[in-house]
């Protein structure tokens, strides 16, 4: 790939892949280097993209390879995450409240099987659409639309269950 047509590439797609691995990694620091890592990857290697897709949903299955293969080297030296401390700002009482909610959805959420969770986080995290979802799993827009719905019903039928 010339260096105008990868820096095209970048300039286009930087922010929007940014924001998905965001979804994923939950860190920002872990999502500036698989972004990077992640352009890196298809700049060097653009003979393996065929053209079924458009290249932002390429560059997301590469983000999404890359994710997992952390993941999968993390779990073997992975220690206990870092907490969160509650904004200064805003009422402590309620602060507290709202993030052991969020807490507690984000429980139920992690325990959802997938492809329901993925789907719910691409959907409600990453702000991607019905159709760029249906690529990276190599599924249709209609695919994804029903294991978005089904994702939400199962994750409001256990809120209800547990009371949230």
């Amino acid at each position: 790939m010339d260096r105008d047509t990868a820096e095209k590439l970048y300039q286009a797609c930087y922010m929007k892949v940014y924001s998905f691995v965001m979804t994923l990694a939950k860190n920002e620091d872990t999502a500036s280097e698989i972004t990077q890592e992640t352009f890196f990857r298809a700049i060097s290697t653009k003979h393996t993209f065929r053209g079924e897709s458009e290249c932002y949903s390429w560059l997301c299955a590469i983000a999404k390879n890359i994710f997992i293969d952390g993941t999968r080297k993390a779990a073997r030296y992975q220690g206990e995450p870092d907490e969160n401390t509650a904004d200064s700002s805003t009422d402590i009482e309620q602060s507290a409240i709202d993030t052991e909610t969020s807490f507690r959805i984000h429980m139920l959420l992690h325990e959802m099987e997938d492809p329901y969770k993925e789907v719910f986080e691409l959907r409600v995290f990453g702000e991607l659409s019905f159709a760029q979802i249906g690529t990276i799993f190599r599924k249709t827009e209609n695919w994804a639309r029903v294991t978005y719905h089904r994702a939400r019903l199962k994750l409001k039928e256990r809120m209800d269950q547990h009371e949230i």
